[in-house]
């Protein structure tokens, strides 16, 4: 009865040390996970920004083609007649 009853007790030191242990390593996680989803946080913000500002020189880069069909269009041929100077 006794043996059993001290092999109770060693059990539960023991259940009790892991517990602890185990909260601890939980804890240690925890503030992993929350450092890590902290930096995807910002991983997708600079994406967000990167992906706007990529948009924006698209878009930039478009109308500069744009003005530059207009400017080829305006370009007038050749007159087949020339011009009296004065």
């Amino acid at each position: 009865m006794l043996k059993q009853l001290g092999e109770w007790l060693a059990g539960y030191v023991f259940l009790v040390r892991d517990t602890n242990q185990n909260k601890r390593a939980i804890r240690q996680l925890q503030e992993e996970l929350d450092s890590v989803a902290l930096q995807v946080q910002q991983l997708a913000a600079e994406l967000r920004f990167v992906s706007e500002r990529e948009k924006h020189e698209r878009e930039k880069l478009m109308l500069q083609l744009e003005n530059a069909l207009l400017r080829m269009e305006r370009r007038l041929p050749a007159p087949k007649s020339p011009r009296k100077k004065r």
